[in-house]
């Protein structure tokens, strides 16, 4: 069990571990801002072995330097938030125009057998109408007869274009993955202009990035667990702008949203930006580019 320490003592820790602290205050007010744990997750990558229970920092370790890696994450994740908010939206406005058109824009995305669902898994349609039931907004409260009814007879009268607006992301990915038994995610990658192979797993990765920004994660030395398989002519086209990268990095999921924001919308590419802001922060581009685990600093 570790003690209580207040935000004094955790720079007296950090100093005893051997990190140079210029400033003390500026420390302790970072920290106090921040949370130390957060921090801990950027300094174990600069400490000799803490998977080992050796938590001394590499001699000449500041703390300015593992902060400039910290800042540089955040400025990042800010970068990215209004980018995959733009994904979103045009996702949610594809699915619903494939859905119409082929489908039509009532009842048939709120039933079961619509979608192809894993054995022993909530239905994707339970997710939809779960979605939806939480919803307040006025648009799809007038379908219902009060806050508390979901029933089917209501719903049947929600259109697609209204109902896609109160999924989460989450929900909307698996709607792509899983419609019209596998068929939708074809159909909007067509109607995008990206490629087909893959694009499901994509839009997950699309999720699982937008999950860490907004719930404020480190990017930086961090593999992804949803990582879409990025098309080889994506990749090649990002490496030539940004340098090489991981398959599973934080900068190959970027080259991916580039991707569908140029092809969906023509939207400029962010990676390059990013790529010139970062790169002078050999330390910071590289953990973002080719992420490590802290047992590998040994």
């Amino acid at each position: 069990m570790k003690p209580y320490l207040s935000w004094g003592r955790q720079v007296e820790l950090l100093r005893s571990r051997g990190l140079h602290v210029p400033n003390d205050d500026e420390c302790s007010r970072f920290l106090a801002a921040e949370n130390y744990y957060r921090f801990s997750g950027y300094a174990r990558y600069f400490q000799r072995a803490p998977h080992d229970g050796d938590d001394a920092f590499h001699p000449g370790t500041s703390f300015d330097e593992i902060r400039a890696v910290y800042d540089a994450d955040r400025e990042v994740r800010e970068s990215l938030i209004p980018q995959l908010a733009r994904a979103e939206i045009l996702l949610r406005s594809h699915v619903a125009h494939t859905i119409a058109a082929t489908h039509g824009p009532y009842a048939t995305y709120l039933r079961e057998d619509f979608y192809s669902d894993a054995p022993n898994s909530e239905p994707t349609a339970a997710s939809c109408v779960r979605d939806i039931a939480r919803s307040r907004e006025r648009h799809i409260l007038r379908f219902r007869t009060d806050a508390g009814d979901t029933g089917s007879a209501e719903l049947d009268r929600l259109p697609v274009w209204s109902a896609v607006e109160a999924w989460s992301f989450g929900t909307l990915s698996k709607c792509i993955e899983r419609g019209a038994r596998g068929a939708l995610s074809e159909a909007v990658a067509t109607s995008l202009g990206v490629a087909l192979a893959g694009f499901p797993y994509r839009v997950r990765s699309l999720v699982y990035l937008r999950n860490r920004c907004a719930h404020h994660s480190r990017l930086w030395n961090h593999s992804v667990i949803d990582a879409g398989p990025t098309p080889n002519n994506v990749r090649v086209k990002a490496k030539r702008l940004a340098g090489q990268f991981d398959p599973r990095s934080i900068v190959d999921v970027i080259a991916s949203l580039d991707d569908v924001l140029a092809r969906g919308m023509g939207a400029t590419p962010i990676l390059p930006t990013l790529s010139e802001r970062y790169a002078s922060n050999d330390t910071y581009w590289r953990g973002l580019a080719k992420p490590e685990n802290p047992r590998d600093h040994r």
